[in-house]
Formats: C-alpha cells, sequence, structure tokens
C-alpha cells in the first residue's frame, strides 16, 4: 500500500490537476474559437455552427473529466476540506501569473460545487470573491491597436480592415471604405460638429457571431468618445461592409442578454471586458462575460453583483409583475432587474409536461441560436439567502407550491434550483400602460420576434402576451420556454371544415389533432389583443395565421437554409437596406 500522503502534498497534486483540466479547457476554447476567422472567409456556415456546439459542450465535458480524476486522487479524503482549503491557497498561487485568472478561479469553483453541493457558498474552498486585487491594464499589452490622428478616415478605414484579416477579401473595397467613411463623418459631423477624429482604438480581434463578423472599437473626436462598431457580411462575390453602428445603444443591442455568444480571441479577458464596458457602461460586466462565451464566469459575476446589491439595500423579494405562470413562480426584488424563476411542483391543466422537460427546454434554448428574442437564463443550484429578504405572502406561496425547489432553514432560504433571467415587461402590461405609438411599435415588434424564432427553428408554442416581454430598447423577446418546440417537429395543418352545422357549433374541435399538429388560423383567438392592435398586427403580420408561411419557413430550416438576421436596425445599414427581418 502506497504511504499516505500529507495533506499539504495532496492539496498540492489535487490543485495541479485541477489547474492541468482547465488549460486543457481553455487551449481548447481557444482553438475553436480561432477558427470562426477562416469559416467567415470561406463561407462555412454549417461549420460554424458546428464550432458553436462543440464550444458549448466543452465546459461541461472537462470538469466531468477532472472531477472524477480528483475523486480518484482525494480517494476517502475528497470531501475533507482542509485538503480543499490547501488545494484553494496553492491553486491561487498556480494562477498568478495567467492572464485568465478570473476564469480559472470559476473553473476550480465548478469542481468544488460538482463534489459537494454545497448549500450556500464557502469561502473556505471557494472563490466567493477573486483572490487578487484587480491588476492594472497593461498598456504594452492592451486588447486593441490604436491609430492616433489619422488624416483621413479613409486611409484609416484601409488600415484597419487590413490589419483584422479583411482587407483582400472584399467584392468591392473601394465602395465599402467609401461608404464606412460617410457614415462616420456624417454621424460625426451631426453629433460633435466636427469630422476630424482625434484617435481610434480597435480591439485586436474581430468579434463572430452568425453568418457576420464585427470590428469594435472606439474613437474621439470633438472631445467625446463614441463606440464603433463595423458590421460585415461575406456573400457570394466577397465580404462587404453591411453597417457601422455608433451609439452606446446600437452597441447594446449588439451584445444583448437575448443572443447567442460572440467567438473572439483574447487573452487577457479581463482587458477586454473592461474595454467592452467603457462602450456600455449600463451593461453588467456579467453579460459581457456570457456574451463573449465566458458563461461559466458570468455566473460568478452575477451572483457577486447579487450579494453587492443585497448588501446596499433592505428590500425584500416579491412575486413579479404579470400573470401568473402555470409553471414557474417568478419573484424579483424592486430595485434589482434579475428575476427568478423556480419550476412548480404541480402544473394544473392544460399543461402537460413534466419538471424534467421543463429543464430540457432551458437546456435547449441554452444551446441554440437564440436570434436576439430568447432571454439567457442562469441556471443556479442551492442558492441561500437570508428569510427577511422575503415577504411572507411570497415565502408562503413558494413554499406551498415550490416546495422542490425551496425549503427554509433557520432564517435562511435555500433555492435549490432556480433560472436567473433579466427582468423584462411583460407584453400584456407593456400595451396596457404605454402610449398608442409605443404599443403599436410592441405589437408590430411581437410579430418580427415570432417570425426571427421560427427561422432559427423555434416554435414559441404559447403564444400568448403574458409569455413575451419588452426590453429597455423596446425590444420584444420570448421567455417562457415550457411550451416551445422546434419548428420542424411540428405539423402544421389547416382547420379542417365541419361535416355539419351541429359539429361548427358544438364546444370543443370535431377532428383529431396530434401531440404536434398546430393551426395557424387559431391564432388569433389566443392574441387577446384590443381591437386597434389586433388590426396593426393583422396589416403587418397577418400571414402567421395561414400554414403556407409556416410551411415555407419550415421547408428552409429543414433544407440547412442558414437565414440572415441582423441585429441591428435597417437603417444602420449600408447600401440598400434590404429587409428589415430576415432575408
Amino acid at each position: 500500500m502506497p504511504p499516505r500522503l500529507s495533506d499539504s502534498r495532496l492539496a498540492n497534486i489535487a490543485a495541479e490537476a485541477i489547474l492541468s483540466g482547465y488549460a486543457t479547457y481553455a487551449a481548447t476554447f481557444r482553438a475553436i474559437t480561432r477558427r470562426a476567422h477562416q469559416r467567415f472567409l470561406s463561407q462555412d456556415w454549417q461549420g460554424r455552427r458546428a464550432d458553436v456546439t462543440e464550444r458549448l459542450d466543452l465546459y461541461a465535458l472537462v470538469v466531468g473529466g477532472v472531477v472524477e480524476k480528483v475523486r480518484d486522487l482525494l480517494a476517502d479524503r475528497v470531501e475533507e476540506k482542509l485538503v480543499w482549503a490547501g488545494m484553494k491557497a496553492v491553486y491561487s498561487g498556480l494562477i498568478l501569473r495567467r492572464d485568465d485568472w478570473e476564469l480559472a478561479e470559476t473553473f476550480f469553483n465548478s469542481i468544488t460545487r460538482r463534489v459537494f453541493s454545497t448549500i450556500g457558498v464557502d469561502p473556505h474552498i471557494e472563490f466567493v470573491d477573486t483572490d487578487f486585487e484587480t491588476p492594472p491594464t497593461d498598456p504594452v499589452r492592451s486588447p486593441y491597436r490604436s491609430y492616433p490622428r489619422p488624416e483621413h478616415t479613409a486611409d484609416l478605414a484601409v488600415r484597419v480592415l487590413a490589419d483584422l484579416g479583411f482587407a483582400g477579401e472584399f467584392a468591392d473595397l473601394a465602395r465599402d471604405v467609401s461608404r464606412v467613411t460617410e457614415r462616420i463623418d456624417e454621424t460625426l459631423l451631426r453629433v460633435a460638429g466636427v469630422h476630424r477624429i482625434q484617435w481610434l482604438q480597435v480591439l485586436d480581434s474581430a468579434f463572430y457571431r452568425g453568418k457576420a463578423a464585427y470590428i469594435i472599437g472606439r474613437l474621439a473626436a470633438g472631445g467625446r468618445v463614441f463606440p464603433l462598431v463595423i458590421a460585415l457580411r461575406h456573400p457570394e462575390g466577397g465580404i462587404v461592409a453591411d453597417a457601422v453602428l455608433m451609439t452606446e445603444n446600437d452597441v447594446s443591442i449588439l451584445f444583448s442578454f437575448t443572443r447567442s455568444h460572440f467567438h473572439v480571441c483574447f487573452e487577457r479577458s479581463y482587458d477586454m471586458i473592461s474595454f467592452l464596458r467603457s462602450l456600455m457602461p449600463r451593461k453588467r460586466v456579467a453579460e459581457l462575460y456570457i456574451g463573449v462565451g465566458c458563461d461559466k464566469h458570468g455566473k460568478t459575476e452575477l451572483y457577486r453583483d447579487l450579494m453587492r446589491h443585497l448588501g446596499t439595500t433592505d428590500e425584500r423579494f416579491d412575486t413579479a409583475s404579470g400573470a401568473a405562470g402555470m409553471v414557474m413562480e417568478v419573484f424579483t426584488m424592486p430595485s434589482y432587474d434579475v428575476v427568478f424563476k423556480v419550476i412548480k411542483d404541480r402544473f394544473a391543466p392544460p399543461k402537460q409536461t413534466t419538471r424534467e422537460l421543463v429543464m430540457e427546454k432551458y437546456r435547449m434554448v441554452s444551446k441554440h441560436e437564440r436570434a436576439g428574442r430568447l432571454v439567457e437564463a442562469q441556471e443556479f443550484e442551492h442558492l441561500e439567502l437570508e428569510r427577511r429578504r422575503f415577504s411572507p405572502e411570497l415565502l408562503a406561496r413558494l413554499l406551498q407550491t415550490a416546495s422542490h425547489a425551496v425549503s427554509v432553514e433557520a432564517e435562511k432560504v435555500v433555492i435549490h434550483h432556480a433560472y436567473l433571467e433579466r427582468q423584462v415587461t411583460p407584453l400584456d402590461v407593456y400595451i396596457r400602460d404605454a402610449s398608442d405609438p409605443a404599443a403599436a411599435a410592441a405589437v408590430i415588434d411581437y410579430g418580427h420576434a415570432i417570425k426571427e424564432l421560427t427561422v432559427s427553428n423555434i416554435f414559441p408554442g404559447d403564444m400568448l402576451l403574458k409569455n413575451f416581454g419588452v426590453t429597455r430598447h423596446g425590444r420584444v423577446v420570448f421567455y417562457d420556454y415550457d411550451e416551445l418546440s422546434r419548428m420542424t417537429e411540428c405539423r402544421f395543418r389547416r382547420l379542417p371544415p365541419a361535416r355539419s352545422p351541429e359539429e361548427d357549433l358544438a364546444p370543443g374541435v370535431w377532428f383529431g389533432a396530434g401531440q404536434n399538429d398546430v393551426f395557424p388560423e387559431e391564432f388569433p383567438r389566443f392574441l387577446g389583443l384590443p381591437p386597434h392592435l389586433r388590426k396593426i398586427f393583422d396589416e403587418h403580420h397577418g400571414d402567421l395565421f395561414t400554414p403556407r408561411f409556416w410551411r415555407d419557413v419550415q421547408e428552409r430550416v429543414r433544407a440547412g437554409e442558414y437565414i440572415e438576421i441582423y441585429p441591428y436596425e435597417a437603417e444602420r445599414r449600408l447600401g440598400n437596406p434590404g429587409p428589415k427581418v430576415f432575408g
């Protein structure tokens, strides 16, 4: 029998094994991400989709292997917290010189929580807060290229495109440089009264998502600093500059919590996130990490953000606004724009789903192309919160309807399983309270939201207004996932005619319908729109009430067509703006 190792020796060996696992994960993550540039240049959109799936699956795959290795190493001492405290101290020293130290800390937390299933957090064995003072930006290794005092905007645009590896691939470089230059100069003259750029800083790597690449930077002019995003597309014939974005709102929508993650190469993640935060100061750090594919660390940052907020207020959690759901209990805090969703123990008719199926829907969304219309949900387990933070009415309701997900231990409430999402205004509440023009715009965008979901192979299922919400930018998004399915799984049918007047007047249906059968002609019954808004919806989206629309999209999806969805308004596009929703 080999000699029993000391706690310190065992801690060193196990910490090195965890770091080795993280290094494997980080290297593989970077290798997958680096493919994005060549995928874009070669128009390999199916390969791009495969990369997205591979990268999303990577974290759980590596963590699972590392957990098994650590269990083998520690054997009967796997739950000795003294050993784990030593492991954390050793690990902290090992990652001291890494550029991605904060991501490495979160990886250690993932291993710890898989082993212990900790209720709450334990700062002795987890990086509840980072072990390091945030390192300053290193000007020698900054994440961006600097272009000081360019003579002409056009010359600057050519240099940027060449430096990021795109200039030689354009269908008409001179034309597009002219369009980009004209848009930048026009914006600066209109907003700042100047057209001379003082300096420009551009992140070293383009950001890739879907069939687009985005050059992201910031520029100074007239004593102000502006975001600058140049959106590139690659249709047949060569790359084109498709849009220029120069406002915080436009860039924030591009990085929305309803969109899939970018693929972007970076060395010092903290520095890149700091750069992005300068463009979008109102966006949470958590959302930015999630947006570039570091979703596990984004979850860490969201937890820290919640704890900081709780330290600044005595407010209580209470039931979220809007109609009560049949599947979820939803609660929030008045001054915090995140909702907590817990699955109920039982679902009232006509719901015929299960807890496991609901969780599977959320997993599906987390890996799906979200098209700017599906809200990101972060899954949390064993959250521990103070009992005094809950209104008595909310706590009583949670214990009555969601006892599998919520329990009380002394003065603590334990949320055993929850989804945390950005709060939006339920669409039915929004159109009830909004001005007529705002309500009309929301109803029109509601139709666009449904259509954009269809081309990403999502059928919302339950299209009631209460299942959609409106963001602070006025965009309509979908957040109730228990009824959604893939478009390719549905059978869109016409309503069979009644065989007699008696059948036509009888309650219920007079024909057979399978589980996946969908009758678009019935949709108007469920909209619940007042007449003037229903008329507007019909004018813009009456095709949604016909099986033909759904079948046509279904055929395109089944054929593998990668249908374009633009994450910016048509007026931001250069040249011919094209269609509003998708091509």
